[in-house]
C-alpha cells in the first residue's frame, strides 16, 4: 500500500523505511508534486548523479560520518528518481532493480552461495570476473575492453581497460617496460610539436596520457587518485608561493615567471621537509 503525500508528512520525525522513500518520490513526480521533479528525465539529471557521487568520495576522504550518511542519501534520490521515471512507463519497479542486483550478487560470488574457491581477496575477484564474462557473454577479450563505460573518467577508463588486456597476457612483465614507452612516447610528443601538426600533437598527447597510466597501475598506483593528490599538492604549493609574494609586499600577479618559479621552488622543498 502507498503513501499519500500527508501520511508521508505526519511520519516526519520519525524512521522512514525504502518503501516510504519511494512513496515520496513517486508524490514528488505526481500531479500535486514538485515542479522540478516533475520536469526530470535521465538525460536532465545524468550531471547531478556524477556530482552527488563524487560528493559521497569527498565525504569518504574526509572521514566524516554525518556528510556520508547525507551525501548517500543523495546518491540514493537520484537513484529513485531514475527508478520511478520508469515506473511512470510501466516499464521498471524499485523491486525488479533489487532483484536483479540481489540475483547478480549471487551469482557473482560462486564461493558463497556454489562450490567454487577464493581463499584470497584476489581470487575472489577473479571468480567475479570469470562470472561477469559468461553472463555478458563476452567470448573475446576485445569485447571486454569495449564494455568498459565510455562515460567513465578518462584515466580510470584508461586503467581498467589496461587492466583487461593483461588478462589476454598483453602487458608489461614490470613498470620498467611501461616507463621506456612512457619515453618514447614523450619523444614522439616532442617531435610532434616541433613539426607544428596540430592533428599528430593530439594523437601523441592522448599516447602520453595512456602510457602513464600504464606506468600507474604497473607501479600499483591508481591513475585517478595519483592525478587528484598532484592537484592538491599543486594548490597547496601555489598557496604557499602567493602567501610569501604577499608577505614580501608584492602581488603574485606582479612577479616575473622567474621569481614565480624561485618562490614554487621554495614551497616545494618546504612541502617535502613536513
Amino acid at each position: 500500500m502507498h503513501l499519500d503525500k500527508n501520511q508521508l508528512a505526519k511520519k516526519f520525525g520519525e524512521t522512514y523505511s525504502f518503501a516510504d522513500f519511494m512513496d515520496l518520490i513517486r508524490v514528488l513526480r505526481g500531479p500535486e508534486g514538485c515542479p522540478w521533479d516533475r520536469a526530470q528525465t535521465h538525460a536532465s539529471i545524468r550531471g547531478n548523479f556524477i556530482e552527488e557521487t563524487y560528493e559521497v568520495l569527498e565525504a569518504i576522504d574526509l572521514g566524516d560520518l554525518a556528510l556520508l550518511r547525507e551525501e548517500l542519501g543523495d546518491v540514493l534520490l537520484q537513484i529513485g528518481l531514475h527508478i520511478e521515471m520508469e515506473a511512470e512507463q510501466g516499464r521498471m519497479t524499485a523491486d525488479e532493480v533489487i532483484t536483479e542486483l540481489c540475483r547478480k550478487l549471487i551469482t557473482r560470488h560462486p564461493h558463497v552461495f556454489g562450490g567454487a574457491l577464493a581463499d584470497s581477496t584476489e581470487q575472489a575477484l577473479e571468480n567475479w570476473e570469470d562470472v561477469k564474462r559468461e553472463t555478458k557473454g563476452h567470448s573475446t577479450h576485445t569485447q571486454s575492453l569495449r564494455s568498459v563505460p565510455a562515460a567513465f573518467p578518462a584515466l580510470m577508463r584508461a586503467q581498467k581497460i589496461q587492466k583487461r588486456a593483461r588478462k589476454a597476457g598483453f602487458d608489461w612483465p614490470d613498470a620498467g617496460g611501461a616507463l621506456d614507452k612512457l619515453e618514447e612516447e614523450l619523444a614522439e610528443l616532442r617531435a610532434a610539436v616541433k613539426a607544428g601538426d596540430a592533428a599528430q600533437i593530439g594523437e601523441e598527447l592522448g599516447d602520453l596520457l595512456f602510457s602513464a597510466v600504464n606506468a600507474a597501475r604497473l607501479l600499483e598506483r591508481d591513475a585517478e587518485e595519483a592525478l587528484t593528490e598532484a592537484c592538491l599538492k599543486f594548490v597547496d604549493r601555489f598557496e604557499a608561493m602567493e602567501l610569501e609574494a604577499e608577505r614580501r609586499g608584492t602581488p603574485l600577479s606582479g612577479l616575473t615567471l622567474e621569481e614565480m618559479d624561485r618562490l614554487w621552488d621554495e614551497a616545494k622543498r618546504a612541502t617535502r621537509q613536513r
